[in-house]
């Protein structure tokens, strides 16, 4: 009988002793990251949008978390024959670097103008993304080019 309960006993102790060790495999792995990606903001002239693919850098993630706050809207003129530019309102960190601009590019000036390309220029910018998919033709139908200022409305949706 005395093995019986010294048995029972060792049992009993086991069973405490496997019931504190859980797998916590599930809690020591990091969370996943749930903060949605975005890739791309939209650009929309007198009533037609097109879609920005845009690029990898801390201007564009400071200016996705501007626009998650509501759109952006500007006023945008011709400079050079071949950009429509426009003071954004907010100023952005800027990772410039010389580069040679195509049609549909959209870059940060001076950390707080953007500019959109309908032809090629060289210059030092932050490169924050690019329209992809559209001649020179059709950029500069969207972008009125040549027709002065018009109001550009940056947005998410």
């Amino acid at each position: 009988m005395k093995k019986f309960f010294a048995v029972l006993l060792i049992a009993i102790i086991a069973c405490f002793a496997f019931a504190g060790c859980d797998d916590f495999s599930e809690q020591q792995t990091p969370p996943e990251n749930n903060k949605e990606e975005i890739t791309q903001m939209y650009l929309t002239i007198n009533g037609n949008k097109l879609e920005v693919t845009l690029a990898e850098n801390s201007a564009v993630d400071a200016l996705v978390e501007i626009l998650k706050q509501g759109d952006i809207v500007y006023s945008a003129d011709d400079y050079g024959g071949f950009e429509k530019v426009g003071a954004l309102g907010h100023n952005l960190p800027t990772s410039n670097s010389q580069i040679t601009t195509q049609a549909g590019d959209v870059v940060l000036y001076n950390g707080d103008h953007i500019v959109i390309f309908y032809g090629s220029n060289s210059w030092s910018y932050t490169r924050l993304g690019k329209i992809e998919g559209r001649s020179v033709e059709e950029l500069s139908s969207f972008l009125c080019a040549g027709e002065g200022s018009v109001e550009v409305t940056i947005s998410l949706k």
